[in-house]
């Protein structure tokens, strides 16, 4: 096109048509806190709600806040509001937990997916990891470790990101839970650091008992008895095997303490994870195997919740 003035102008281009369905995606701040407002006030908590639009709509906290000042600035969302209340009608209904829906659960640093039949891994389990690698810092390096009870395959694989020159070992006993932690490994391409072994505590490790530097658990440690008094959206969809730690929550701590000696290396370290009332119990049964050095570490509130002690390195 040449104007009056002799000069080219070029026409703008013509937007391209949106894909089907993508307008369903885009909505303004004030449709989506309206949204919102409608859904908790039929019940709900606000920081689950938000949780769905992060992880399942692609909407992160700080992007919603700023839309209560400018509700006239229009957001993309990964899934339409009416895909996102199904899921959120869905969770209400059924108590199934968001991860699950959702298909992923932010943990440290990573998305992992997970699936029924996987622990969703909890926020203080972080923890396990940062215990780990500060006991260890003034040890010599980890050549060896392994994660018993791996589940998901989270602790597994933020060991195995901290420490990329060790070999590692993942060992699950549930049947479920192996594929996920299997396809979560090979997510982050560490199968050929970690060794996913089925089986049931140190047993797949007989190989390599007596030489493994770091050993860490999350094991079931709820007793039984108190199972039933846990929120639905745990007590009837987690995986039950994952939860229940027997008459007094110890079975499988017991199992784990009693062959620490035997697996891990002289001045290997044991780091469990434990209930919030068990430090005591845990302690005795540390002291009573023969390791040494026990410790009691808290959790995000302080509470008593991991334990550690290190094998003798002369016996």
């Amino acid at each position: 096109m040449v104007s009056q003035a002799g000069t080219v102008t070029i026409p703008a281009p013509i937007p391209a048509a949106p894909p089907p369905g993508s307008e369903a995606l885009t909505v303004t701040g004030s449709e989506l806190l309206d949204w919102r407002r409608r859904l908790l006030a039929r019940g709900g908590a606000a920081s689950d709600l938000d949780w769905l639009l992060d992880l399942g709509g692609g909407l992160g906290w700080s992007r919603l806040q700023s839309l209560w000042c400018h509700p006239q600035a229009t957001v993309r969302l990964d899934r339409p509001l009416q895909a996102l209340e199904a899921l959120w009608r869905r969770h209400r209904r059924t108590h199934e937990p968001l991860q699950y829906l959702v298909g992923r659960c932010p943990w440290r640093d990573l998305e992992l997916p997970v699936a029924p039949g996987v622990l969703i891994p909890r926020q203080e389990t972080e923890l396990l990891v940062d215990l780990a690698l500060e006991l260890r810092r003034q040890a010599p390096p980890i050549t060896r470790w392994a994660d018993l009870g791996t589940g998901s395959g989270c602790l597994a694989i933020a060991l195995a990101r901290s420490l990329p020159a060790s070999r590692g070992f993942a060992v699950e006993v549930s049947a479920e839970a192996l594929p996920q932690a299997r396809a979560n490994l090979s997510r982050w391409e560490l199968q050929g650091q970690v060794s996913l072994l089925a089986g049931d505590w140190w047993q797949p490790l007989q190989p390599w008992w007596g030489g493994l530097e770091l050993v860490l658990s999350n094991p079931p440690y709820i007793p039984s008895a108190t199972l039933a008094g846990l929120e639905p959206v745990v007590r009837d969809h987690e995986p039950r095997l994952a939860l229940d730690g027997g008459p007094d929550g110890l079975l499988a701590i017991r199992s784990i303490v009693a062959g620490a000696l035997q697996a891990l290396a002289p001045g290997g370290l044991l780091l469990l994870e434990h209930h919030h009332d068990q430090s005591e119990a845990v302690g005795e049964l540390l002291r009573a195997a023969g390791l040494e050095r026990p410790g009691v570490h808290p959790d995000l509130e302080g509470r008593a919740r991991f334990a550690s002690a290190w094998r003798p390195v002369a016996q």
